[in-house]
């Protein structure tokens, strides 16, 4: 029974590591079509009674502003183009904010919250942080920065029902992702931490706050560049 137990339990290990490496090396070139998040939120409008908002364009990241790109680096992991997928000194230092009982705040760089959106569920169990770590881990051993990039870009909630960043673009400025100015990229990157409260436009007091900072970041990065 034992020996029945193991050989089970290492067919389940064998599977779950070919289909999850599998997906991972298919949306290395494949567009995500769409998400577990993007799934939930419409089963919670549809319990809610709501219309069901769904607006999602994939698009390629050179079709995304530069701005915008920038802006939510600046905004989400200012060292995203360093670090290989996890930024140890912010988890440092949220640990120690932890322990004196302040604001619990997190510390998920850009490529932790991609391996969350396309691959896993909203929550904050140690069982999904774990899946997290694995499929971060994975992406960032399979995937560029760039294409990284490119699927947070395009995957990513903006709105109340609103994903990616054409979506946002059309949504919140009538207006091509491409052709977006640094103030509406900022706007965008601005909401990002809650976008089902919080509005690009026209922005609050709060968010024209986080939008000058972010600008002011975005100014002080330097050279942008995610071929190197």
């Amino acid at each position: 029974m034992l020996k029945k137990l193991f050989r089970f339990i290492g067919k389940l290990v064998v599977w779950f590591l070919v289909i999850t490496i599998g997906f991972v090396l298919l949306y290395k070139w494949v567009p995500v079509p769409v998400t577990p998040l993007m799934v939930i939120r419409s089963v919670q409008q549809k319990q809610e009674g709501k219309d069901i908002t769904w607006k999602h364009d994939w698009v390629s990241i050179d079709k995304i502003s530069k701005n915008l790109q920038l802006a939510v680096i600046c905004s989400e992991d200012q060292k995203f183009l360093q670090h290989n997928g996890f930024d140890i000194e912010a988890i440092e230092k949220v640990m120690e904010t932890n322990k004196k009982g302040k604001k619990l705040r997190g510390a998920s760089t850009i490529s932790q919250q991609t391996a969350k959106n396309v691959f896993l569920w909203p929550g904050r169990s140690w069982l999904r942080k774990g899946f997290e770590v694995y499929f971060t881990f994975l992406i960032e051993l399979f995937w560029s920065k760039e294409r990284i990039l490119e699927v947070y870009l395009n995957s990513i909630e903006m709105g109340n029902g609103v994903y990616g960043a054409e979506a946002a673009s059309q949504y919140w400025f009538r207006k091509s992702a491409v052709n977006l100015s640094k103030q509406e990229a900022a706007a965008i990157a601005a909401i990002l931490p809650n976008p089902l409260r919080l509005k690009a436009a026209p922005a609050s007091g709060y968010i024209q706050t986080r939008k000058n900072w972010i600008v002011q970041q975005m100014g002080y990065f330097g050279v942008f560049n995610l071929k190197d």
